[in-house]
């Protein structure tokens, strides 16, 4: 039976996804199982270029790997285009910046590799399977899949962690910090705080298996 592996926010912790990946790699088969990676791979933490490094590795190598948008990577996008440069600053984006910046580059090459900005423009907002819907944020109540906005997926906090709303599949989310997973009926929250000195969170599906660092 196919087991999926679900990680939470990164955040540019570099150090303790390095140490989740190789208790997660003890266990899946990547012929049969899949991973999943739930978005906010930047900001805040102190690599994370190295964390995009790493995350494009596991695509050049198994590319059926899942990678969601975050949050963070939606203000990242917004900082490059100019539309909206401080609300990135201030919420983390300067250490991505300075990431960026502390890699070795030649004249004229730009500070955010192309391979990058790839992997940045090809996250999926949603990814969906028989028994769950992998969401970075979370959804609305009773709006179909299809018609949720970016914005919610993306954002949604407590609207949507106070809900007990079927959505038909068991949600697995990440976007708010929690000191544990958020274990409920419709839903499965796993970001628990990697950058805020608590566990990077990884849960292996269906089992309900959980894997920290």
């Amino acid at each position: 039976m196919e087991k999926l592996y679900a990680v939470g926010d990164i955040h540019g912790r570099f150090d303790k996804l390095l140490e989740l990946m190789e208790k997660i790699e003890k266990d899946i088969d990547y012929d049969t199982d899949n991973l999943i990676f739930l978005g906010d791979y930047i900001d805040r933490g102190p690599q994370s270029f190295e964390v995009i490094e790493y995350l494009l590795e596991i695509k050049r190598n198994h590319p059926e790997t899942v990678f969601l948008k975050g949050n963070h990577e939606e203000m990242l996008e917004k900082y490059i285009s100019g539309e909206d440069r401080l609300t990135y600053l201030v919420n983390g984006g300067q250490q991505t910046l300075d990431s960026y910046m502390r890699r070795p580059r030649e004249d004229g090459e730009p500070v955010i590799p192309p391979e990058h900005m790839r992997f940045f423009k090809a996250l999926r907002l949603y990814y969906e399977t028989e028994s769950y819907i992998f969401v970075h944020a979370g959804l609305k109540n009773s709006v179909p899949l299809e018609a949720q906005t970016p914005e919610d997926m993306l954002w949604i906090r407590r609207k949507f962690i106070e809900s007990h709303h079927d959505f038909g599949k068991q949600v697995v989310f990440g976007h708010t910090p929690l000191h544990e997973p958020l274990l409920m009926p419709n839903k499965i929250g796993i970001d628990t705080g990697a950058v805020y000195g608590n566990k990077l969170t990884c849960v292996r599906l269906p089992e309900l298996v959980f894997y920290t660092a």
